[in-house]
């Protein structure tokens, strides 16, 4: 199921309050990411969404009352239904593994540091999925670009098309370490 998961679901709900738990209960999506609640309120939004047939997935950095310790995994395991966790500490990816959950390790990946980071993390050991943010910058640059204010988009730019492509999309200029985009 773990491989599978994401083949027959490409499309994830994200939710991140009450509201959004209503539509996700409600819509055809199978797989929803828990993004909120309190270690109090967590099993039920569990239970709520595991009653309709959802695979719960819940970001165990954003559930106020856990910690950043493996216990935090743990306590997700023994005390809901989840399915598994998603998380930026390495640490909690690799003890949902050990339990059998399913375990993804999110990633801001916002400049070369962030990637050889990742990467990093990749090699030495495999969660199940990565979810890679953010995931559409030139849209946000166009909407930024809207504020009358020069945005300089910075990070990951490798080539004259992605300098283009930001600075078509709004950017007033780009920022690169890397001494070959500064000859472009």
């Amino acid at each position: 199921m773990k491989e599978d998961i994401f083949k027959t679901n490409p499309i994830i709900a994200a939710i991140n309050n009450d509201k959004l738990l209503l539509e996700a209960e409600k819509c055809e999506i199978d797989v929803v990411f828990v993004l909120y609640g309190t270690i109090l309120t967590l099993p039920g939004i569990v239970e709520r969404l595991k009653a309709k047939d959802k695979t719960v997935i819940v970001h165990a950095d954003l559930i106020t009352g856990l910690s950043s310790k493996e216990v935090a995994v743990d306590y997700i395991a023994t005390n809901t239904k989840a399915d598994g966790i998603i998380s930026t500490k390495t640490n909690l990816v690799k003890r949902a593994k050990e339990l059998g959950l399913i375990a993804g390790e999110r990633s801001f990946i916002v400049d070369s540091m962030a990637l050889s980071t990742t990467i990093s993390h990749l090699t030495s050991f495999k969660p199940d999925f990565l979810e890679v943010m953010p995931g559409l910058i030139f849209r946000v640059i166009s909407e930024l670009s809207s504020y009358n204010i020069p945005i300089v988009a910075g990070g990951l730019i490798n080539s004259r098309e992605e300098i283009l492509s930001a600075l078509n999309a709004g950017a007033s200029a780009i920022s690169s370490s890397s001494p070959l985009i500064w000859k472009m």
